[in-house]
């Protein structure tokens, strides 16, 4: 439970949601209703199927309903969402390291990668779980500590929290029917769940993690249990926020990524100060092992393994010990290509989420129409997946991209990014579902 915590949150847990409070307010948490209610739905449905017989990885029970070819196009649909967005997560945890000693952030995203490439290889998953476990703490630990000062530097807690409500820094729900406003109740809690039913149902960086508590209760508890403790986290990280921000010490003119990580620098003890990045970096790192340890899995066992049937689980674990060093080196560019063209005016909390949610609706309606759409096919499911990643690339690019006033800006542009799950999975489940009315070819006689 708390490594699937330390993977979900990351470095920009840390690092973003104290701006998003110091700039907002409280009604980020919303999402964590969602998230609750998404892994309720996943412990209920999705992991009963998993703890069936042998299933090393998420997908290798599509290979059950839909055939060998599914199980990698699905794979190789997760490959892409891993990569996209864990390049930015390594880039969120090497901006404190940047601050602190004065390294260029393309040094410190290379020796975070190296080191955690380290023993990532030495121990496997179990290193990779109790090295989250123990990176968890200290942020956590660290969290705390940095809210008690910041709540002093403005005056005591009454003093900030006053401020901060006077400001509507605490609104905790915003019951709007809009569309366009990142975070409402509705939006929140559809978006949320869906989001956390596609991530803990579907991609293999958080299964995995599932399948090795060893029994079917165990998974469950661990899966609910997060979501509980990540509405905690996020709570943790936006209080300090507002404390800091209540503490005059968010100017407008600094980058919201930048708050707390210039707070820890500034206004904390030289020994608190680097708990909390030795506390940053661990949450970095507890994202990139997993990610390095997800990625090799599913490689070796979705597209190397059916190709090698020879291979017994020794050649297969050194393989995958070379897949997770090319891993490692390809997320490591994925971060350095991120920090050519980083544009700090978007939070990177939400600049992941919205890359992670171009493919997870695909995921998740792939799975949807396994379990509860008998006429479907494994070309009908891909064929919505890929259909489906394709248009919510349109959606989330193209109106970045796109002058300003174009038709893209006017269809795309204003829907926000908690509503690119559940569009991703309509898509897919609609666009499977008329597939499957059209008669395969082998029907046709041909």
């Amino acid at each position: 439970m708390l490594s699937v915590v330390a993977t979900e949150t990351s470095a920009l847990t840390v690092i973003s949601v104290p701006g998003l409070g110091a700039r907002g307010d409280l009604t980020f948490l919303q999402l964590a209703l969602g998230y609750v209610v998404g892994r309720v739905a996943v412990a209920k449905w999705l992991l009963p199927g998993y703890f069936q017989g042998e299933q090393q990885t998420a997908y290798a029970r599509l290979e059950r309903r839909f055939g060998l070819g599914t199980r990698r196009t699905i794979s190789a649909v997760f490959l892409v969402t891993r990569f996209l967005a864990d390049g930015v997560r390594v880039f969120a945890g090497a901006i404190p390291l940047h601050l602190v000693t004065g390294w260029s952030i393309p040094t410190a995203i290379v020796v975070v990668g190296l080191v955690t490439l380290i023993y990532t290889l030495a121990g496997g998953l179990k290193a990779v779980v109790w090295a989250d476990v123990a990176q968890l703490a200290v942020y956590m630990v660290g969290g705390v500590a940095a809210l008690a000062i910041a709540w002093r530097l403005a005056g005591g807690p009454g003093s900030a929290l006053d401020l901060a409500a006077a400001a509507g820094k605490l609104r905790l729900f915003d019951f709007s029917l809009s569309l366009a406003t990142p975070y409402t109740f509705l939006g929140g809690l559809v978006g949320g769940a869906l989001l956390s039913a596609a991530s803990h149902g579907t991609d293999q960086l958080i299964v995995q993690r599932l399948l090795a508590t060893g029994d079917l209760a165990r998974a469950r508890v661990a899966l609910v249990g997060s979501g509980i403790l990540v509405a905690v986290q996020f709570l943790l990280f936006l209080l300090v926020g507002s404390a800091i921000w209540a503490a005059g010490l968010a100017p407008a003119d600094r980058a919201s990524d930048e708050i707390f990580a210039r707070f820890i620098i500034d206004y904390l003890p030289s020994g608190l100060a680097g708990l909390l990045v030795a506390g940053i970096l661990g949450a970095a790192m507890s994202t990139l092992s997993s990610s390095i340890n997800a990625l090799a899995s599913s490689v070796t066992l979705d597209l190397y393994a059916p190709l090698r049937p020879e291979a017994g689980p020794e050649q297969l674990l050194r393989t995958g010990r070379w897949i997770s060093a090319a891993w490692a080196g390809a997320l490591v560019g994925g971060a350095l290509l991120f920090n050519a063209g980083a544009a700090l005016d978007t939070p990177v909390v939400v600049l992941a989420l919205s890359i992670a949610s171009v493919t997870y609706g695909g995921l998740l309606g792939t799975y949807i129409l396994a379990g509860r759409w008998p006429r479907a096919t494994g070309r009908d499911a891909v064929t919505g997946a890929v259909g489906s990643m394709a248009v919510m690339l349109l959606v989330v690019f193209a109106p970045r991209l796109a002058p300003d006033g174009t038709w893209w800006q006017a269809l795309a542009g204003g829907l926000a990014w908690p509503w690119f799950v559940p569009l991703g999975t309509a898509i897919t489940i609609l666009l499977g579902m008329l597939m499957s009315t059209v008669p395969h070819r082998a029907e046709e006689g041909e």
